[in-house]
């Protein structure tokens, strides 16, 4: 089980390169499921001496004030063999070995400086910063590995204060507690709560705060400082025991090096040996000195934290399939990247054109909808504009007595007015031009709709939107291209009805006598109104069968001019254009928003985390 440790620093260290740092970040869902040590105290409780007694190291900063202005992930690794050292992640590749003390250079005695690693936490912090005395919710990644630690991590959070020093805002008492807080409320964080032995419990800032979030302590591990600073006649018995303040594991005492000792530069190991020493030999201690020392709490918090991260196994896969699908269908969405060569532009533009055809030719079959709008206007639209011409109001008594005797000029006609025949027909059918018209422009708007609905809910042209105006701009002059075309035909139609009237509507004609008059009759008979309303009568039934053969045929022009060339040829010229265009232009249809792009590219790299974290789990898992 000693790899699940290394997994889960592994997954915060993608996580805090990602930017997910467990607050408003980008990825707060993984980072929140993962299992962490955070640790909590006041000013000068002793949290940065029991952590550099449990990595048996000097090397985070000290000073007055609050040192600690950024949350630092230190991660401990266990080597078999091997020089110790430590990395930062925001130095990958460098190694530091430098951890507290220096020699001279010009001599064996031992001097005092400050060491690269703390010296790096230090720049780190300012660089995030400034050289303020602000904080930053920011974690900094210290990894350390060696020989003599046990396998952990454990996040340092700035301590916790009652009043600003100076060049600190007023509010920064209140930043520091809301920044533990978002760390230690999370329900996967185990709370190392550090304790000065020489203070009330009641006051203890870290108990106050932990109390709180956790009011069973059921995840809070208490840790008491400073026992040998106690006054005489007093010690921590009832405090270590739980009788002060109770919580599910037991209390944990620690000896820190003094200040004496520090500035004596006595190391780890010897201040380890004291601790115990003390334990061991004090009368008040001796019967809880195998649970006592900062090495006993390293390995307790290490066996504590593998058992935390195993149990949290199950619920970590269950997120990371559930996001990696999430984010596979966001990258769907948003489409591929930008190719980098001319021809691979090109062939992405032809490719985002085709599925926009596409899209434009399901509504028009019908897979998606808008097309129906067109047999409207041939079933609905075209029959009420021909409804509304109202041709036998056009083929009145007066009309027709106008228009016969106006053909028939200073000379009667013989047999039957054939001028006038011709005149009040063509003048009928000419009407219907207006009808078919508005027909053609009808499904042209149509037309143009849906190209509109296609470029919307073409995904890729919503990456590029100089791609998106070109397709549209060449789409609208293709519908218009086809448009004119098609009123030219269908009005021809109209026009063909109109310059030829057919041959046996005439034939019948005179072989009627009772329809068509006495040719034997007088001029004047042949003007009175039963023989006029007979020819009405004849010209509205020419007129309505070819109004019904245009009624089909319009619709059947427009189709063939408009749909058909729609669906077959609407990005045709766009197409030939392109393959003309240099590597230039190709490059700029393709300004993709850099507001996408910046997305796909993070949503690119949460994928890859959440892969790796996936295959680093599921390894894992099918270990145990």
């Amino acid at each position: 089980m000693e790899n699940l440790i290394s997994l889960v620093n592994k997954i915060q260290r993608a996580c805090t390169a990602l930017g997910d740092h467990g607050e408003e970040s980008a990825l707060p869902t993984l980072w929140d499921a993962l299992p962490a040590i955070a640790v909590v105290g006041g000013q000068s409780s002793g949290k940065s001496s029991v952590l550099e007694s449990i990595v048996g190291k000097d090397f985070l900063p000290r000073g007055a004030g609050i040192v600690t202005r950024r949350p630092l992930v230190l991660q401990l690794h266990k080597i078999n063999e091997g020089r110790e050292y430590a990395e930062f992640m925001h130095l990958p590749r460098k190694r530091f070995t430098d951890f507290g003390i220096l020699l001279s250079p010009l001599s064996e005695k031992r001097v005092f400086c400050v060491a690269a690693v703390r010296k790096e936490i230090s720049d780190e912090t300012d660089r995030e910063t400034g050289r303020s005395k602000q904080i930053s919710s920011v974690p900094i990644h210290l990894s350390i590995y060696s020989p003599n630690v046990v396998n952990l991590t454990l996040v340092d959070l700035p301590g916790l204060t009652k009043v600003a020093v100076e060049g600190q805002q007023e509010s920064i008492v209140q930043d520091i507690e809301n920044m533990v807080r978002s760390f230690i409320e999370k329900p996967n964080c185990i709370i190392l709560a550090i304790s000065p032995a020489n203070q009330d419990l009641a006051t203890s800032d870290a108990i106050k705060i932990s109390r709180e979030v956790d009011p069973k302590g059921e995840r809070t591990f208490g840790v008491l400082t400073k026992i040998d600073l106690m006054d005489k006649g007093t010690d921590a018995v009832d405090m270590l025991e739980g009788r002060s303040y109770k919580l599910q594991f037991p209390w944990i005492g620690v000896v820190n090096r003094s200040q004496a000792d520090i500035n004596k530069s006595v190391d780890m190991i010897a201040a380890r040996r004291r601790e115990y020493e003390y334990f061991a030999n004090s009368p008040e201690y001796r019967h809880l000195a195998h649970r006592m020392g900062s090495e006993h709490l390293g390995k307790m918090l290490s066996k504590h934290l593998e058992t935390v991260i195993k149990s949290r196994i199950p619920g970590l896969q269950s997120l990371i399939n559930k996001t990696i699908n999430e984010l596979e269908g966001e990258l769907s969405r948003l489409g591929k990247p930008i190719a980098s060569d001319a021809g691979g532009k090109l062939y992405m533009i032809m490719e985002i054109c085709r599925n926009f055809d596409q899209v434009f030719k399901e509504h028009l079959d019908g897979t998606r909808s808008g097309g129906d709008k067109i047999y409207s206007v041939f079933d609905n639209q075209l029959p009420a504009a021909l409804k509304r011409l109202q041709f036998d109001k056009h083929l009145s008594m007066e009309n027709v007595r106008k228009l016969i005797t106006e053909a028939d000029g200073y000379q009667p006609h013989l047999i039957a007015p054939e001028q006038g025949y011709r005149r009040l027909i063509e003048s009928s059918l000419v009407t219907i031009r207006g009808p078919a018209e508005a027909a053609v422009d009808a499904v042209h708007a149509i037309l143009k709709d849906l190209v509109h609905k296609a470029m919307a809910e073409t995904m890729e042209l919503k990456q590029y939107p100089t791609l998106r105006v070109e397709v549209g701009t060449a789409a609208m002059d293709s519908l218009d291209r086809m448009r004119g075309e098609s009123k030219k035909a269908t009005l021809q139609l109209v026009d063909m009805e109109c310059c030829y009237l057919t041959v046996d509507f005439f034939r019948k004609l005179p072989q009627d006598i009772e329809k068509g008059g006495n040719p034997t009759h007088s001029i004047f008979d042949r003007y009175n109104d039963s023989y006029l309303r007979r020819i009405g009568t004849n010209v509205l039934s020419y007129v309505n069968m070819a109004c019904a053969s245009l009624r089909n045929s319009i619709p059947k022009s427009v189709v063939h001019g408009q749909v058909r060339e729609a669906k077959r040829s609407l990005l045709d010229r766009f197409f030939t254009e392109l393959g003309t265009k240099e590597s230039r232009y190709l490059a700029k249809l393709l300004d993709e928003d850099p507001a996408i792009m910046q997305r796909r590219t993070n949503l690119a790299k949460r994928l890859e985390l959440y892969r790796n974290a996936q295959a680093e789990i599921d390894a894992v898992a099918w270990s145990k």
